[in-house]
């Protein structure tokens, strides 16, 4: 995966993901478009901007440097003006990568999720590649129980991906109501099953499933999230690294077999 990146551009496609011969992908698409539409205040988000020369590894490629730190680009300032139509809310979560806040994007009314990345702790390429990787594969992937990926604000310090919100986590859900019903058991398994094979004829594997990767939004309906440890399958390939969360990950994952 190349280092460098338009942090704006949301049409990167994967040029080592083959083409779907059966055209599933675009019947997905306009299904997960037609969901998508029956609300109003989706088609109120912002488009995704045109593409420039800034990276995930700084704000400027350029070699500029040597102007004043005061002075803001052009870039610089359309940036900033994007994230302030986001009023942030809350703190919803918080992890070794950066936080996770409920904004209000003024323009349409809608809440979104604010995942903030702080560049300072993109410290090795390890780190950068699974930031970079989690914005590529949301670019590609548009289903109804995937959470979706609106745009990304890069700015001097942060990384912003503004993310669909879905309420809490499935873990949290379970352990304040206990036991799920048969009804509602189906139902969740059914739309994991859904979202994985969606994933999987797109030769992407989540790698880290787990109740805590598994969100929930306001219609009970369930939406995959956290992309970071993904890659793109290719037979026989996976089983030769461990990853993921050791309580989550199947035994044969854990002993390399």
């Amino acid at each position: 995966m190349a280092a460098a990146f338009d942090d704006e551009d949301l049409s990167v496609s994967l040029a080592s993901i083959p083409p779907n011969p059966n055209n599933r992908q675009q019947r997905d698409q306009s299904a997960a478009d037609a969901m998508s539409n029956s609300n109003p205040a989706a088609m109120a988000m912002p488009p995704p901007p045109r593409p420039n020369n800034n990276g995930l590894n700084g704000h400027h490629n350029g070699g500029s440097r040597g102007s004043s730190a005061s002075v803001q680009s052009p870039a610089t300032r359309r940036d900033m003006q994007r994230l302030d139509q986001y009023k942030t809310v809350k703190l919803l979560g918080e992890g070794s990568f950066g936080k996770v806040k409920l904004a209000i994007h003024q323009p349409s009314g809608r809440q979104v999720a604010l995942k903030i990345i702080p560049r300072r702790k993109l410290l090795s390429r390890d780190m950068v590649g699974r930031v970079e990787r989690e914005i590529q594969y949301l670019q590609l992937l548009r289903h109804p129980h995937i959470i979706k990926l609106y745009t990304v604000i890069p700015t001097k310090s942060d990384i912003v991906m503004v993310l669909e919100y879905a309420e809490r986590e499935l873990f949290d859900y379970l352990v304040k109501r206990g036991k799920c019903n048969d009804d509602e058991a189906r139902k969740f398994f059914q739309q994991i099953i859904c979202a994985v094979e969606y994933c999987h004829r797109h030769k992407i594997v989540h790698r880290d499933l787990k109740p805590e990767n598994l969100l929930i939004d306001s219609e009970k309906n369930v939406k995959i999230a956290d992309f970071g440890l993904s890659n793109i399958m290719t037979d026989g390939n996976f089983l030769k690294t461990s990853c993921g969360s050791p309580n989550y990950a199947a035994p044969e994952v854990i002993s390399g077999k």
